[in-house]
Formats: structure tokens, sequence, C-alpha cells
């Protein structure tokens, strides 16, 4: 009998993601006959105790989606269980191998990345990681290419590769899976994705919460280790990877380590033109007036909250093409989307009275929504003697399409990966290669900023960062993609 082990089950994490997410695929009658759940953690409490505080979780999170039933409920307590025990011992795991049997076990390391290394080591002495075991990982391993390999390397004492399951909750969204759909799918787009036809490529993940109490965790690590270390260079590789031979796990993680491999190193001379550090100061976000980062940390900090950075990728498909990424918190919108710019007309027939063709745009909305629309150029309707033309946006969602149809449930990022997970399937997790490659190019971008001197740059909260992250896109001709795609 298969077993699902959460470390840290009465995490925040757990609590309010994995274990309503597994709620949701029991609802739907996806999770493995007989699998257990357990939730191992340092609190003493008894596993009565326990499954009522995941019954709130779950109950709070279905309720909200109109989707909770007991009849789901009391196959889900069924299968939970609880122990109290300290993850980082191989004496304290005995009672859980016992709890566990002799099926293969799934652990899920809900905890610090700090303690993975004491925990996976712990786990073997202890039985939990035998050869069917899989381990999954929790971002971000480590805060640069050493300590992520001294972390791995103890990873890999306990497990192979093909045992371990690096996370990015970003590829689990529906939006970013319809991506591949969208590309390799139609043969109406991929003969257009590349520098002949397209113009430049823009990453867009806004948050408009400030740090706050996380500031100790976001003081060592920045908006750069934080954010685009995983999600931003998770998205670019999806966007820019070529076409793979099949949708095998190595064929697809193989072509995003080519990208990776193919990013132009940032160096401290270039530093300043193609990146910006910024940090938020007092602003209005939501009508509501906030600190700045400073302030809430309590003493001035040379932590970024904000970064952009000009990446470009030099192989055939790519060359020419500058890819832009930005990310930051205390910005104007909860926003993260990739516009796909396409080149402009070569040469234009209409004389401007018609109007002006813009260019063709696609955006790739994650969230607040997810989908996925197209601009393309229209005839006004109307009998004018000269045609008047205007822009349309063409849905492109996997969402509904009549407005009489229930919507679709939004679901959470975790359920396919959990999902994925019990089923051995690695195709939407980081392999040990592709995180190395990921962090070699943004330690290269510290040690830029640390040879440069490039300090942070003040953002008024409530703004889109600092005025040269304008001004990055502005030397180029461009502009970044600040208005909302649902207008």
């Amino acid at each position: 009998m298969a077993a699902l082990v959460l470390f840290g089950g009465g995490g925040d994490l757990a609590m309010r993601m994995l274990l309503p997410s597994l709620y949701f695929l029991d609802h739907e009658g996806r999770l493995p006959e007989g699998l257990k759940i357990i939730g191992a953690a340092r609190s003493e409490e008894t596993a009565d105790e326990y499954i009522e505080k995941v019954r709130a979780a779950c109950e709070s999170k279905a309720r909200a989606d109109d989707v909770w039933d007991e009849a789901t409920w009391s196959r889900m307590k069924a299968r939970l269980d609880y122990l109290a025990v300290d993850a980082t011992s191989a004496e304290s795991l005995k009672p859980l191998k016992d709890k566990v049997g002799d099926g293969d076990v799934t652990s899920f390391l809900a905890v610090s990345p700090s303690l993975y290394a004491r925990i996976v080591t712990a786990m073997r002495a202890a039985g939990l990681a035998e050869a069917n075991d899989r381990v999954v990982l929790e971002k971000p391993v480590g805060r640069d290419l050493d300590s992520f390999r001294e972390i791995d390397d103890a990873v890999s004492d306990a497990f192979s590769e093909s045992q371990v399951f690096r996370i990015d909750h970003y590829l689990g969204k529906e939006t970013v899976q319809n991506l591949i759909a969208l590309r390799f799918g139609n043969t109406v787009f991929e003969p257009l994705w590349n520098a002949q036809n397209i113009d430049h490529v823009e990453i867009t993940i806004g948050e408009t919460v400030g740090v706050g109490d996380r500031w100790p965790y976001y003081d060592e690590y920045g908006a750069l280790r934080d954010m685009l270390q995983n999600h931003m260079l998770q998205l670019l590789c999806l966007v820019a990877m070529e076409p793979p031979s099949d949708l095998e796990p190595e064929s697809v993680r193989n072509e995003k380590v080519k990208v990776l491999r193919s990013l132009r190193p940032i160096t401290h001379e270039e530093a300043e033109r193609v990146t910006v550090r910024g940090q938020y100061v007092g602003g209005v976000v939501d009508g509501e007036t906030v600190k700045g980062y400073d302030e809430e940390r309590g003493q001035p900090s040379d932590t970024e909250t904000f970064v952009a950075i000009r990446a470009d990728i030099d192989n055939w498909r790519w060359a020419g093409v500058p890819f832009f990424m930005r990310t930051g918190k205390r910005l104007p919108e909860k926003r993260t989307e990739i516009v796909i710019a396409f080149k402009p007309l070569p040469h234009s027939i209409f004389d401007g009275r018609e109007g002006e063709p813009q260019a063709n745009r696609m955006i790739i909305e994650l969230q607040p929504e997810e989908d996925i629309s197209l601009t393309v150029m229209n005839k006004k309707a109307g009998l004018d003697a000269q045609m008047q033309l205007q822009p349309i946006k063409m849905s492109l969602s996997w969402g509904f399409r009549d407005k009489h149809e229930t919507p679709p449930r939004r679901r959470i990022a975790y359920e396919r990966l959990l999902l994925d997970a019990l089923n051995g399937d690695s195709t939407l997790f980081v392999r040990r290669d592709e995180a190395e490659q990921a962090w070699k190019w943004v330690d290269e971008v510290s040690q830029a900023w640390s040879d440069g001197n490039v300090k942070p740059q003040d953002y008024v909260a409530g703004t889109w960062g600092p005025d040269s992250a304008d001004m990055l896109m502005a030397r180029t001709g461009r502009d970044w993609n600040t208005i909302d795609v649902r207008d």
C-alpha cells in the first residue's frame, strides 16, 4: 500500500495548499486506492487533533469552490494519520517507517530547505529511501550554486535522480501546461516562434504585497534568488525551448537545459545597462498607505525587492531577440504574464487615415486569471468609405466559451504536481543539471552586481519599479506591457 508523507504536515504550505489539493484529487477519484496520507511534524498532538485541523483547512477551500461533501471527506479522513517526529533523527523516524509499512513512499519536504540534507540522511537510515520511494523538494534549494550542490549531494546520497522531484508550483498552472500544447500542437504558431517573427518577449511577475514579517528570509535571498532563479527562468525555458522529440520527461527537460546553457552571461561592465535592482519605499497600494522595506526591516538594507533583466539567448532560434523579465513586491497589480510581441509589418499599405496597424501580440496570463489572448488587426464594422482598422483580442483560453456554462474550477497548481509525483511523472519537475545551470547564471548576475557596486534604487510602493526599469526597454525602443489584459 502506497503512502504520502508530508514532512511539515502542520505548516502553512501543507494546510493552505497541499492538503486541500489532496482533497480535490480525492473528490475527483484521482488518488491511488488505499493511499495513506501521513502528516509528520514536531508538534505534539494526537492524530484526531491533526485530522480536525486538516478538515478545517480542506472545508474552507472546498466550500469556496462549492465542492465540499461529506462522502469525499470520509474517504480523505480514512487515509489520514499523524506522527510527531524529529525528521532529522533516524531514530525518531523509525516509528514512521513502521506506520507506512512496506509500500512505496512519496515524501514531501514542506520544511525549510536548510533541513533537507539532515532529513534525507535520516530518511535513508530509517528505511524511507528505498529503491521505489520518492522525495519531493520545495524551492528554493540553496541560495547559490555552491549551497545547492551541498544540499543536493546529500539528497543524491539517499535517492537516485529519478526518485527526486524538485517542485516549482508555477509549472503546475494550467496555462503554463497549455503553452506547450499551443506551441507544439499547432502549425499556426510554431513556424512563427523564432527571431524572424518575434520582436521580443516579456515575463512579468508582479505582487502587491510587501515582505512584512518574512524579511529575515527575504533579506538573505532577495527578488533575484527568490523569484527569478526558479519561476521566471522556468517560464523563459518553456517559451524558448526547441520542440522535444516527444513528451517524455527527459526529452522535455533536455530542451530546457539547452536554453539555460545558451543564456548570455552578464558581466559587471554591462550590469547597469541590462539589469535593474530596486527596493520599495513607502507609498500607496490598493488605496492603503504602506511602509517601505527598510521600515519593515527596522534598519537599512541593500536587498532588492524588485529586479528587471534583459536576457539574451545565444542560439539560432533566438539570436537578437531580447527577453525582458521583471518581478517585484509592492507593485500596482498582482499579475503574472508572458507577452510574445511579434514584429511589425515590414511594409504597411495603409496611409494612416485608416488607422495605424499594430504589431500582433500574444499575452499568456497566469494570474490573477488564467487566459491566453492574441491581438490581431481587423476592419472596424461599418459602411464608411474609408476602411478603419482596429485591434481585436481573440481568446485562446482553455476556459469555457458559453456564458451560460459554469466556469471550470481553478485548480491549485499543486494538484497536478502532487498527482504527477505520486505517479512518478517528472516532466514538470526540475532536474539537477537544470537547477545548476539556473543557479550558475543567477550567481553571475549577483557577482556582476557586486563587482559593479550596483545598489538597489528606490521606487515608490504602488508603482512599476524604478524609472530605470522603463529605461531598460526604452533604450531599445520598446515599452513594458502595463495595460490590464482584461480591458
